[in-house]
């Protein structure tokens, strides 16, 4: 349930006339009024509402050949994502997920892994994968492909760094369910050819790709997008008011 924390008017996020991000969370409001009554002191009317923390997702390269500067930047945007008290999803895995998750858990954020494995056992022994940087695993049983839509699922923003197949995927995924995409330039791997990617597709999903070669600007860049234009359409999972049905993208 989505509430006004101004008026207490129940809304839904299409309806939502506006949205603020304030603490690593998303309000919506009825009205841009409402929302700049919020804006102008927002300890005071944050705590009328349980809000939604935003989750953001970082996908990239898991194994092979990176840069090391593809480290250095994953490991930047798991403590921009913490320090802005937003939740960091992965999936769980080493290489870059794992630094992702190392900079939450140096900025003292929440970091959830979302693992291919029906248990931990599995995880670590069949996996090959890290266990001890994240504060929740999820064991999807799915497979490393399975794995990928669970991730973006859970995601209301994605954000690609390098990345190889398993990122191409995951990046398909997100464009076509009308994801918000940060894309971090100058990463490597698929990040850098996302462009192309994006021209070749040519298609309308509702997906926005916002693009950026430094972490924090990026992670500013795509929560200002979310507030302001995305949050009323945050995937193509939107229902309808009359049919109750998905809108298709």
């Amino acid at each position: 349930m989505i509430v006004d924390p101004v008026c207490g008017k129940v809304l839904t996020e299409r309806e939502a006339k506006g949205a603020a991000f304030y603490n690593g969370r998303i309000y919506y409001f009825c009205s841009i009024e409402h929302r700049d009554v919020f804006n102008a002191d927002p300890a005071r009317y944050a705590c009328n509402v349980k809000a939604m923390a935003l989750k953001v997702g970082v996908m990239g390269a898991a194994s092979g050949q990176f840069p090391q500067s593809a480290m250095t930047e994953a490991y930047e945007l798991g403590q921009v994502i913490a320090r802005q008290g937003m939740i960091l999803i992965s999936g769980a895995a080493p290489g870059l997920p794992l630094e992702s998750a190392r900079g939450a858990k140096s900025g003292g954020g929440l970091s959830i892994g979302i693992s291919p494995a029906l248990s931990l056992d599995e995880h670590i022994q069949v996996y090959h994968s890290p266990a001890e940087e994240f504060d929740v695993l999820i064991y999807t049983g799915s497979g490393l492909m399975g794995r990928e839509i669970v991730n973006i699922r859970s995601s209301d923003i994605v954000i690609i760094v390098n990345g190889h197949s398993g990122t191409l995927g995951e990046f398909a995924i997100a464009y076509d369910e009308g994801k918000l995409i940060g894309v971090l330039q100058g990463s490597g791997g698929i990040a850098d050819i996302v462009p192309k990617l994006v021209q070749a597709i040519d298609k309308e999903t509702g997906a926005s790709v916002i693009y950026d070669a430094d972490a924090e600007r990026l992670i500013d860049k795509v929560v200002d997008h979310y507030v302001n234009f995305h949050f009323q359409r945050p995937s193509i999972f939107m229902r309808t008011e009359a049919t109750g049905l998905p809108i298709a993208g």
